[in-house]
C-alpha cells in the first residue's frame, strides 16, 4: 500500500481549524474521520479526529505501537469498558481493544505516537480531575501523563496571558472550549496547533479557553 504523508514535516508549524475540515469515510463502516497528521498507509502513524455513528465499530485488534484518545462528544466504548465525554486514555504498545460505540461519539486520537517502553493503562475522567495552578493568575493545568512527555488539560480565564516561552521539544494543542490566541492568530474551538521544537510563542483567551495539549515529544530541528 502507498504511504500517505500529511504534516509530516515536524520542523514546520501546522493550524488546522477542524470544524471547517470535511469527514473522510474510513474503511470501517459508520467510521469517519478528519486527519491531521500522517506518515504511512492505513496502518500509519497518525492523529486524527474521528466519528463513529450510533452503532459503528471496529473489530478487535492489537496496537503495536500505542494509542492515546480524548473523547470529544458521546460515548466511546470497548471491551474494558465505556469512555464518555471528558475522558483521557492511553492504551499501550501491543495491548488490544475492540473499539466502538452505542450511541455515537467523536474522539481526538493519537495512533503509534508512544515509546515502545511504555506499559502502563491510563483512563482518566477528566471532568472529576484536579486543577492545580498554572505558571500565571487565571491559568489552571490537569497532568494527564508526565514520563517522557507531558499531557495534560489546560484552562485560561477570561483575560488571562501566558508568559513568552519556547517550546524545545515542541507542542500540540487542541482546543476544547473558548477561544484560544498566540502572536499569530485566534484559534476557535477544535482548532489543531502543532508548534515545532524551539518555537516561542505566549498563549492568552479573551473569553476564556480550555485545550488539550501535550509537549515534549517533537523531534528537535536540526
Amino acid at each position: 500500500m502507498d504511504s500517505t504523508f500529511l504534516n509530516a514535516d515536524f520542523s514546520r508549524r501546522v493550524v488546522v481549524h477542524t470544524g471547517l475540515a470535511p469527514w473522510i469515510k474510513s474503511p470501517g463502516p459508520g467510521v469517519e474521520r478528519k486527519p491531521l497528521d500522517r506518515i504511512g498507509g492505513e496502518i500509519a502513524r497518525a492523529t486524527s479526529i474521528v466519528r463513529y455513528a450510533p452503532g459503528a465499530a471496529f473489530p478487535a485488534h492489537v496496537l503495536q505501537l500505542g494509542e492515546e484518545f480524548l473523547v470529544l462528544e458521546g460515548v466511546f466504548s470497548d471491551q474494558l469498558g465505556d469512555y464518555p465525554e471528558g475522558t483521557y486514555v492511553r492504551n499501550p504498545p501491543c495491548s488490544g481493544h475492540a473499539p466502538g460505540t452505542s450511541g455515537g461519539c467523536v474522539i481526538f486520537v493519537k495512533l503509534r505516537q508512544m515509546h515502545a517502553q511504555e506499559s502502563a493503562r491510563v483512563v482518566i475522567d477528566t471532568r472529576k480531575g484536579v486543577w492545580s495552578p498554572g505558571a500565571a493568575d487565571g491559568h489552571a493545568v490537569q497532568t494527564l501523563h508526565a514520563l517522557r512527555e507531558r499531557v495534560a488539560l489546560e484552562r485560561l480565564e477570561a483575560g488571562a496571558r501566558l508568559p513568552d516561552e519556547a517550546q524545545p521539544h515542541g507542542e500540540e494543542i487542541l482546543v476544547l472550549e473558548g477561544t484560544l490566541a498566540d502572536e499569530e492568530g485566534s484559534y476557535p474551538a477544535r482548532t489543531w496547533i502543532r508548534n515545532p521544537a524551539g518555537h516561542r510563542r505566549r498563549l492568552q483567551s479573551s473569553t476564556g479557553a480550555v485545550y488539550w495539549v501535550k509537549r515534549g515529544h517533537l523531534p528537535p530541528q536540526s
